[in-house]
């Protein structure tokens, strides 16, 4: 990483998925819709949720979303995760959305989030993380 890198914005986190929304995921105007893409962020925060816990786990939480931009069909768009903070039995992970227009040579932010996830065992019921040392 140079000097020169600093100015340039990249996502925060691990790439955790990856998808092209089609035409039934959009507006009349070709834009997705904002709840296609929380579906997606969820998707991808429980999937890093999944590898912590160690097994299932439900989303209990998402805080206030703000839309940078829209995204529109045909572009890549990227969920990047990054777990923020771990309980007895939660886990807070914050995601990253990114896209990449089908002509554009950058990518961009469209928003961001945090998922609050609970670790349940086979019967829904709350189970404690499993110790992340071992």
């Amino acid at each position: 990483m140079t000097d020169y890198d600093d100015d340039k914005p990249k996502p925060r986190g691990e790439l955790a998925m990856k998808v092209v929304p089609l035409p039934a995921d959009t507006n009349a105007n070709g834009d997705v819709f904002a709840g296609w893409l929380v579906q997606q962020m969820d998707i991808a925060a429980a999937t890093l949720a999944g590898r912590i816990s160690r097994g299932r786990n439900a989303t209990v939480a998402m805080d206030r979303m703000e839309f940078l931009s829209p995204v529109r069909i045909g572009a890549q768009v990227g969920c990047y995760c990054e777990l923020e903070d771990i309980g007895r039995s939660s886990m807070k992970i914050h995601v990253e959305v990114w896209t990449l227009d089908r002509i554009a040579q950058t990518p961009r932010k469209v928003t961001e989030a945090q998922f609050v996830y609970v670790a349940i065992d086979e019967h829904g019921r709350i189970r404690e993380v499993p110790d992340q040392a071992g």
